[in-house]
């Protein structure tokens, strides 16, 4: 195959003229040579010739020393092989260069011919090797690309079969709540969402509101048991001036905030007796009283609660009042836990991964086969909740560009006894081995036909050596 490509070539940089031109007779019938009389010339040759790969560095010179020049190179071609050319001894410096990664080797005057051409040849070489591991690791980003683009799209699959836009899944568990909540979206009768902690009960409230006919109004959450009694009520019907010590103002309360929307109440199992009371009043009469108020306000919202607990258990003995339960709950939505929608946890986890690793400006192409067949084996008895914490340190502990593996999750994931099946290593979307390998082998395939079967057309076309290609068509049996 034809190129146009300069061949890689050699830069000799002497301010010694005769040694300059012994260098190059040594090497024109070799490579390609170009010279430079300075550290300066060197830098404008550099410039203009990006297809030098080597460069061999007198180290004593006037104006720019060699090291000067060798540190220059290093920050402006870190790809450059350069070798120090040295007529005294300067052990240390040497040493020093060589340790730093700036010196590939070194020769010493005079040299004799058949070690300039090993040193040459070996530096050569190591430039050679370099660009193909460029262009396989390019490679593998581009196959990291395809492999997102599926993710995404089987994502998108996914969500569309959920229709319920935030809410990721399409276990069985989940659709069947799924298909409830799309005829319960419809009304504007209340809603009780029961489920474990932590399975997103308040994302399925939000759901239901922005779903429904009142999704131009606010969604308004409140806790019922993360305040006192008297600032729940004062939170949720307001107050007048001098209601109370510290009551310095008139104040709203949520239910008027509310109002043409949807009043949350996550937890409403905490809520106090006396509470309780109040508000059965305002979702029968439609209006409520604020604190130190003898004037009523009507009110228009829809009241969606949340809870972990068994409500029905809890009016059996007597700690929810009966009465409210039912107005309530005149349509109640099952929240599975986690364990109940395991096939779920590969979604959810890309899903936080993505968002977590955004939030921190990282680059994460995703988890490997044995950190995701751990997360499916494993309880989570925090649910989803747990699933998002558990991404999210992992997140902060792997190294930018690598996969999430067993071993940086937590330590109860890890002593679970779990480890990832052969099946499992070898079949999940999310295992780079077994799918770059496959990419690779499709590339190989189709530029082997596309080449008729010769060898040297097709490395040529890949941009990789012959005996590369020799070495991928053995270990992929191609013929």
């Amino acid at each position: 195959m034809e190129t146009n490509e300069a061949k890689p070539t050699v830069l000799i940089v002497d301010d010694e003229k005769a040694s300059t031109e012994l260098l190059r007779i040594g090497l024109a019938h070799l490579y390609p040579v170009l010279t430079a009389n300075s550290g300066e010339a060197a830098l404008e040759v550099l410039a203009a010739h990006p297809e030098v790969a080597v460069a061999i560095i007198d180290q004593r010179m006037p104006g720019m020393s060699g090291s000067e020049l060798i540190a220059r190179t290093a920050e402006l071609y870190p790809d450059l092989v350069r070798i120090i050319l040295t007529g005294y001894t300067d052990i240390q410096s040497l040493i020093d260069a060589i340790n730093a990664g700036s010196v590939y080797r070194y020769l010493t005057k005079p040299w004799n011919a058949g070690e300039l051409r090993g040193v040459v040849d070996a530096a050569m070489q190591l430039h050679l090797i370099r660009a193909e591991n460029q262009q396989l690791q390019a490679k593998l980003e581009a196959s990291n690309v395809v492999l997102r683009e599926q993710n995404v799209e089987w994502k998108r699959e996914a969500q569309g079969r959920s229709r319920m836009g935030d809410i990721l899944g399409s276990s069985p568990a989940l659709q069947q709540t799924l298909e409830f909540v799309e005829k319960v979206v419809r009304t504007e009768d209340s809603v009780l969402v029961q489920g474990p902690t932590g399975t997103g009960k308040e994302l399925m409230a939000r759901a239901i509101h922005y779903n429904g006919p009142r999704s131009d109004g606010p969604f308004v959450p409140e806790n019922c048991g993360a305040l006192s009694p008297e600032l729940l009520a004062s939170e949720l019907f307001g107050h007048c001036k001098g209601a109370f010590t510290g009551a310095n103002a008139d104040r709203k309360g949520l239910f008027q905030t509310a109002d043409g929307g949807t009043l949350f109440l996550d937890e409403i199992g905490e809520c106090p007796p006396e509470l309780q009371v109040k508000l059965l009043r305002a979702l029968d009469q439609r209006e409520i009283r604020r604190i130190g108020d003898d004037v009523t306000i009507p009110v228009d919202v829809r009241i969606i609660a949340a809870t972990h607990r068994d409500l029905e258990a809890e009016v059996a003995k007597g700690n929810f009042r009966e009465d409210l339960y039912y107005r309530l709950a005149v349509f109640t939505v099952p929240v599975p836990s986690l364990q109940e929608r395991q096939e779920d946890i590969p979604m959810l986890a890309e899903h936080f991964l993505e968002v977590a690793a955004a939030e921190r400006g990282r680059s994460i192409p995703g988890f490997g086969a044995d950190a995701l067949a751990a997360l499916q084996g494993y309880a989570f008895p925090g649910n989803i909740r747990e699933l998002q914490n558990e991404v999210r340190r992992a997140v902060a502990l792997v190294e930018d560009g690598c996969f999430i593996t067993h071993d940086l999750l937590s330590p109860r994931l890890q002593s679970s006894g779990l480890q990832p099946s052969a099946a499992a290593a070898e079949g999940s979307p999310t295992s780079l081995k077994a799918s770059l390998e496959q990419y690779e082998r499709q590339v190989l395939e189709e530029a082997l036909r596309a080449n008729g079967g010769n060898q040297t057309k097709t490395a040529d076309s890949l941009g990789v050596s012959r005996r590369t290609l020799v070495e991928r068509i053995a270990r992929y049996h191609l013929r």
